[in-house]
């Protein structure tokens, strides 16, 4: 037996790890990869790193390191310099080659003090160079620095990345309340300045007795195919170069010119509502959409303070709903004003001189292809 006062003498890999402090431990434990192929150093080492309280690994020479590394992944390497088949220095090399492991943290370890070997390594991508055998406090010093380090650039690169993801979200919301061009020049200027634009053909599609529809439908219904048109709506518009303006309930507003400068801007309004009707139609749920373009000149800019809305204003706007709640099912309706931009390239009949609320007597069209 020994006697208590006396301990057994210690076996030769363990006089290299010595004692635990009782302040060693790592603020982080870290999944660490031992690569020596000296049997007595990678024990040595693995011992000094388990009692910090971090995951070992351990490969015996360079490639089998590698091969490790391709199926798991480390925070930290300690790699030996002088091995077979491949040397520490080829290891290295190879990791900073490679995407996944070019910021993988690489502790080079070597009984070898040569400069030259310490400055080689350090040029080619080692984080620190250690001397063997282990000096537990200083072990612990360099592998808690390398570690805190990487942790800390992970954590930036999370931050960096979820700014990145909010950024793309906010470019999305931005994108969902405004035109392009208008998103363009909010994230350039931080504002929108009013202006009045000339020549805007405006665009009012709604749905016929949307409103007796919706009483004999539940609301699940009533919102899945209303989004399902207005989804349309906005693919067809984009398709001849309009901008989507707003929806008001059944209703769809665009404009064509606005921003974009076109041929005709309501030939393209012209185009597009036909397409609507066609497209509403092919819902298959009876549903059916009168349309009203006219053209002139209009004020846009964003108003709101809380909840932002890109809008257009001005009598270009007003006459066009006027002359929508003037068409048939199914038809498209022009202001004469309008009519005088596409008589020469579609067919169209005139509605005769109607009465337009606040307007008077004006003579109407319908444009029938």
């Amino acid at each position: 037996m020994t006697s208590p006062d006396k301990r057994p003498e210690p076996r030769a890999w363990e006089s290299l790890v010595g004692r635990r402090g009782e302040n060693a431990a790592p603020r982080r434990p870290a999944r660490v990869l031992v690569v020596d192929d000296d049997s007595v150093m990678r024990r040595a080492h693995e011992k000094l790193l388990a009692a910090e309280g971090h995951e070992v690994q351990t490969a015996e020479d360079g490639e089998a390191a590698l091969a490790l590394l391709e199926r798991e992944w480390v925070d930290l390497v300690l790699l030996d310099m002088l091995m077979p088949k491949l040397n520490g220095l080829e290891v290295l090399t190879r990791l900073r080659a490679d995407p996944r492991t070019v910021d993988l943290p690489v502790l080079m370890c070597s009984g070898n003090d040569d400069m030259e070997d310490i400055v080689r390594c350090i040029e080619l991508g080692a984080d620190d160079y250690l001397l063997k055998p282990p000096v537990a406090p200083l072990l612990h010093a360099r592998v808690r620095a390398a570690i805190e380090r990487k942790f800390a650039r992970d954590q930036e690169r999370a931050f960096l990345d979820r700014i990145e993801r909010e950024r793309r979200r906010g470019d999305a919301l931005l994108a969902s309340l405004f035109p392009s061009s208008v998103v363009s020049e909010l994230k350039e200027h931080g504002t929108i300045p009013p202006r009045r634009h000339d020549d805007v053909a405006v665009l009012f599609c709604d749905v016929v007795s949307f409103t007796a529809w919706c009483e004999r439908r539940a609301p699940e219904e009533v919102v899945r195919t209303l989004q399902a048109m207005v989804q349309r709506f906005e693919e067809i518009a984009d398709q001849h170069g309009l901008e989507k303006i707003k929806t008001i309930g059944d209703a769809f507003m665009a404009t064509a010119g606005l921003f974009e400068p076109l041929p005709s801007p309501v030939l393209s309004c012209v185009r597009a509502a036909h397409e609507m009707v066609r497209a509403v139609r092919a819902l298959e749920v009876g549903w059916d959409v009168r349309v009203g373009v006219h053209i002139g000149p209009v004020v846009a800019g964003v108003v709101g303070h809380k909840q932002y809305q890109f809008d257009v204003w001005g009598d270009t706007v007003n006459l066009a709903a006027r002359v929508e709640q003037h068409a048939r099912p199914g038809t498209v309706a022009l202001s004469s004003a309008a009519w005088e931009r596409v008589s020469g390239a579609l067919e169209g009949e005139s509605l005769g001189r109607v009465e337009v609320k606040g307007k008077g007597a004006m003579e109407l069209f319908l444009a029938s292809g």
